[in-house]
């Protein structure tokens, strides 16, 4: 299980208690892992990423043949905070015909024609897989806050951006995240938070090195000017939609290897509360598999 020190640390609680006011993004671990800074920190959670991606890669399998359960795994973020990267190393090596990623843009005509959950249902993983949001529908309850005449385009009743519109929002998305859990779908959900000085440097860095320089957005600095008011929205947000089927880990995002890790030992331990197995092959299977088994020896001689 995850260190208690650690889980309670990144776990946003359940009881409408958690402000992340309180979430240090540059914490850099337990009391032991303060001591290893710099490239030793990096050189120590590359390792351990390293070990632990074995225990993903067989947890996979097993989930992939138990075939009662899904996992989906969903990550907000400001920008730049490492989404992509994440993704990239906590997911290596992993068997892609068990996993997707979907990245969601801005919804089409279509798609805005339905429900904001309607394009997001769609992209649910079935059983025996794991689904990765990269960005999710909570951009309808973050984004349109911050903009909200962005609510404009959608006619749906009492779409006025009152405060009982985005109350009843966070209502849907619980119901939405208790109904996929009741029927095998585990539902984990990531923060990454990245502080504004951090955000700061790696900006500078996409601007200032050609192989980076595509990453950037004129996008950024704009979402960058609304950054408190972000930072507020995500507070409320994972205040009211922390829930224990549907958690909220508020990871440290300043340190790019410690978040990889971090980010892993709770997809294995995840993955491993579900006590999943590999299927009982029945006595009569058995019984023809050994007939098969002599068959094809005997092929040999």
């Amino acid at each position: 299980m995850l260190e208690k020190t650690i889980a309670r640390t990144i776990l946003a609680p359940t009881d409408g208690s958690f402000r992340l006011v309180n979430h240090d993004p540059s914490w850099e671990g337990t009391k032991e892992l303060r001591f290893l800074t710099g490239q030793k920190l990096k050189k120590r959670a590359k390792a351990y990423l390293k070990e632990r991606r074995a225990d993903l890669i067989d947890a996979q399998e097993k989930l992939y043949a138990d075939n009662r359960f899904s996992l989906l795994v969903v990550f907000q973020a400001m920008d730049a905070a490492g989404k992509d990267g994440t993704i990239k190393h906590v997911m290596s090596g992993v068997n892609p015909q068990g996993c997707q990623v979907f990245s969601f843009k801005t919804p089409s005509e279509r798609e805005i024609d339905h429900n904001f959950l309607w394009r997001h249902w769609l992209a649910m993983p079935e059983r025996g897989r794991i689904g990765i949001f990269n960005r999710s529908y909570y951009e309808d309850v973050l984004v349109v806050q911050v903009h909200p005449e962005l609510i404009k385009r959608v006619s749906v009743p009492d779409g006025d951006g009152a405060d009982q519109f985005w109350t009843e929002r966070y209502e849907d998305i619980n119901a939405f995240e208790r109904h996929m859990t009741r029927n095998g779908t585990k539902v984990v959900k990531f923060f990454l938070n990245v502080s504004k000085e951090e955000q700061r440097q790696r900006f500078i860095d996409r601007l200032t090195e050609p192989d980076k320089l595509w990453k950037f957005s004129a996008n950024d600095l704009y979402a960058r000017e609304h950054w408190d008011e972000y930072q507020r929205i995500y507070d409320e947000t994972i205040t009211c939609t922390s829930t224990p089927w549907a958690p909220w880990y508020i990871i440290p995002a300043d340190n790019k290897w410690l978040m990889r890790a971090l980010v892993m030992t709770v997809l294995v331990e995840t993955l491993t509360a579900l006590d999943l197995q590999f299927p009982d092959v029945s006595a009569a299977d058995k019984k023809r598999f050994r007939a098969a088994l002599k068959t094809l020896q005997a092929e040999a001689g």
